[in-house]
């Protein structure tokens, strides 16, 4: 049995195919980690979510920002932005079962010796404290109320890590760190307008993962979110976000032996028998 980590998908269903044939990959002894972002601005997200659903527990997927915007689009508290490609998701006969469906994924997922999270992790956050922090999000996802959260999910602050915050405000902090983050200040206050190169961070800033002093240091962390980074896979640093949405490539990673596996894609592909 392996396990094999898949960057960002964000609707490439097609390239996901073509991962899948070239790790060999076989349902009844491999296993699917997807790094959040399954759907929007490429043209199969539709596909990709009644893959991974149909899928059951041979993938285990954590959200990402597009996805939760997904979920916020379809309950009307925002509306689609211009390049979004979620129609095909909110006007499919099975809408309502999909978007349970990724409702009830989680924020971060610990096995095999490593953390997936979509984005990344504030300096204060050990990974086990992440893994509980995280619950916290995913049990107001579930519950009868989540519409209440997804209501006022969206905003930069609070924009460093406090114990004391509560309600509202602690849920949107630790889900901006989990799908957002990108650069941040050593004392963890996060910088969310800033999307290029790591080697350009903004005043005062350093990618997350390069904090001194991190106090998930240590514990592998698989993550994706960030294209402009691409491809690192380093002690306890794994990003796999390779742009496959704008031409780039769709990325896997053998958790067991860390081999890495690449597909080119082309970018916003055509449709799939999965519609």
């Amino acid at each position: 049995m392996s396990t094999y980590a898949i960057g960002d998908l964000q609707g490439c269903f097609q390239a996901l195919e073509l991962l899948l044939d070239k790790i060999r990959f076989d349902p009844a002894h491999d296993h699917i980690w997807l790094v959040g972002d399954l759907v929007n601005r490429g043209a199969d997200s539709l596909a990709v979510l009644r893959w991974a659903r149909a899928m059951g527990d041979g993938v285990t997927a954590v959200l990402g920002n597009h996805d939760l915007h997904l979920l916020a689009v379809a309950e009307n508290f925002v509306k689609p932005h211009r390049n979004d490609t979620l129609g095909g998701i909110l006007t499919a006969p099975d809408r309502d079962e999909l978007l349970a469906w990724l409702r009830h994924r989680p924020l971060a997922h610990a096995a095999e010796g490593y953390f997936m999270v979509h984005a990344g992790l504030l300096p204060q956050w050990t990974a086990a404290q992440a893994l509980m922090l995280a619950a916290e999000v995913q049990e107001r996802l579930q519950a009868p109320n989540y519409r209440g959260f997804l209501a006022h999910m969206y905003g930069n602050h609070p924009d460093r890590w406090d114990e004391n915050l509560r309600g509202l405000d602690r849920l949107r902090l630790i889900t901006n760190a989990m799908t957002r983050l990108r650069f941040c200040t050593p004392d963890g206050t996060m910088e969310f307008k800033t999307k290029g190169s790591p080697e350009q961070p903004p005043p005062g800033c350093l990618p997350w993962f390069q904090v001194p002093g991190r106090a998930s240091a240590g514990s592998p962390i698989v993550f994706g979110h960030w294209s402009a980074l691409g491809l690192r896979v380093e002690t306890d640093c794994m990003a796999l976000d390779t742009g496959c949405l704008w031409g780039g490539r769709l990325t896997a990673l053998r958790l067991e032996d860390r081999q890495v596996f690449q597909v080119e894609c082309a970018g916003q592909a055509g449709t799939t028998q999965w519609q």
